[in-house]
């Protein structure tokens, strides 16, 4: 049992990451062509991503 919410929260990590790479390059994007609401979108989803890392890392601080 303990393995799967290892490989859940390993899932989740993953998924997060990806999701910041994803806002991170419609930031990029956005200021490439000066559209403020793309790079806006992009540093919500960033956040957005950082915050659930920040959370699956305090999980993984608790597990123990």
């Amino acid at each position: 049992m303990e393995r799967k919410e290892s490989s859940m929260s390993a899932g989740d990590k993953i998924k997060n990451a990806a999701e910041a790479a994803k806002g991170k390059a419609k930031e990029k994007a956005g200021d490439a062509t000066d559209d403020r609401d793309l790079q806006a979108e992009g540093q919500a989803e960033k956040t957005k991503a950082d915050l659930k890392q920040a959370g699956e890392k305090a999980k993984d601080a608790f597990k123990d």
